[in-house]
């Protein structure tokens, strides 16, 4: 059997003291046009912890510094080809992370987060994420599933198994 190149990643639900979580709004030029929004976060460098590299990515893409290692809630595999580039797909871990509402705004100039793809950065209340109807995405697909069970049952006793 041959082996899957898989990406490993950490995102973090970063969510304000209303329940609204920061996503970024990822303009991915493959497959054409593709508009995803998506928690904030990245690849594990070599050698990086993924502690280590939740830190870095949320002070460059957003400018949060995080105090303590945040609960894992969520993990997701992602086995496709075309789901990133050079790779056979990804692995997410997905870490929540509660703050004070804040305006989010990393160490990255935006020519490098255009060249991360990163075109926006909102706040989004889980209604509005519920209600959604335009022509983007959201990563995980249904989002607001996981989203509203995270914000109403709290931090899951084993990481929630995602789909797309």
């Amino acid at each position: 059997m041959p082996t899957v190149n898989l990406r490993h990643s950490v995102r973090a639900v970063v969510l304000d003291e209303d329940d609204r979580v920061l996503l970024c709004r990822f303009a991915i030029p493959k497959p054409a046009g593709t508009v995803v929004w998506a928690a904030p976060g990245g690849g594990i460098e070599p050698g990086e912890t993924p502690y280590a590299a939740l830190r870095r990515e949320l002070r460059e893409e957003i400018g949060l510094a995080l105090r303590a290692d945040p609960p894992h809630v969520w993990h997701q595999e992602v086995v496709a080809p075309d789901h990133a580039e050079g790779y056979d797909g990804v692995v997410n871990d997905y870490f929540l992370v509660r703050t004070a509402h804040f305006r989010p705004r990393g160490t990255l100039t935006d020519d490098q987060l255009a060249a991360e793809n990163i075109s926006e950065l909102k706040w989004w209340h889980p209604d509005e994420v519920v209600s959604y109807t335009g022509p983007d995405l959201f990563s995980p697909r249904d989002l607001a599933t996981p989203l509203t069970a995270l914000i109403t049952s709290g931090v899951p006793a084993v990481p929630v198994r995602l789909g797309l």
